[in-house]
């Protein structure tokens, strides 16, 4: 005999954050895009210094820079999908960024509450998912 149990139906917080990281991932997309479509436009306001990093960041950096991105919008995208797989992706991104930060600390250029507030956002998004997968809200 088997039982079957009823599929668990995630609370209004877990859409809540699920859309509110979609929307946080979405902006940094965008500022991606735009940095590579209108890099004078995306630059705007930041430092010569952080410029002429830009200009000749390293290809390891530029690799944890994209990772940290699209590993975070995919991560969203399959968190408000319920997949249990949004939890590897936030692990990705945040190895990523972490990556991309620290090519920046070498480089003298990095905003350290920017790179922590983002840090903090990936690591929040990744503990999230891990919980909503143990309680069954991911599949």
């Amino acid at each position: 005999m088997t039982f079957e149990t009823a599929p668990v139906r995630p609370p209004l917080s877990f859409w809540t954050i699920a859309g509110l990281g979609l929307a946080w991932n979405m902006f940094g997309a965008y500022l991606y895009m735009l940095s590579k479509i209108d890099p004078e436009a995306a630059l705007q306001g930041v430092t010569p210094a952080m410029r002429d990093y830009v200009a000749a960041m390293p290809l390891w950096a530029h690799l944890g820079w994209s990772l940290g991105i699209w590993g975070s919008v995919l991560g969203s995208v399959l968190m408000l999908a319920r997949s249990r797989h949004a939890t590897g992706a936030f692990m990705v991104s945040l190895i990523g960024a972490l990556a991309s930060f620290a090519a920046q600390a070498m480089a003298g250029v990095l905003e350290t509450g920017l790179a922590a507030t983002i840090i903090a956002v990936i690591a929040f998004l990744w503990w999230f998912c891990r919980k909503e997968a143990g309680n069954g809200s991911l599949r």
